[in-house]
């Protein structure tokens, strides 16, 4: 059973945004850690931002400052805008949650 869907990737150029949307399929959603990790070719899968239950957040270093994660509890989605987004930001991003596990990742390119 597919618990959590990714959508919003696509070809953005540099300095651009995007906003990616994350649905959740159970109502554990709103009680657990949520997170955005992405995973760039030939590269291991890395944590860009995760948010908790009671919307405290962290980010990487490298996205601190143009990416900004959040989460609507009674919707049982979570989002992560992006903006100035860099050529070094092309990834697959998927969506994480302990219990629910990944999703199944969006693609997003950024052209230079």
């Amino acid at each position: 059973q597919v618990q959590l869907v990714e959508s919003g990737g696509g070809l953005v150029q540099a300095g651009g945004s995007l906003r990616l949307s994350c649905a959740a399929s159970r109502t554990i959603f709103s009680l657990i850690t949520m997170a955005w990790y992405r995973q760039a070719p030939g590269n291991q899968r890395e944590l860009v931002a995760d948010i908790t239950a009671g919307g405290n957040t962290n980010y990487a270093d490298s996205v601190k400052g143009r990416f900004t994660i959040s989460r609507d509890n009674a919707k049982n989605m979570l989002y992560l805008q992006m903006n100035s987004l860099k050529p070094e930001d092309t990834a697959v991003y998927y969506c994480y949650g302990v219990v629910l596990g990944w999703g199944q990742g969006t693609q997003v390119t950024v052209s230079s």
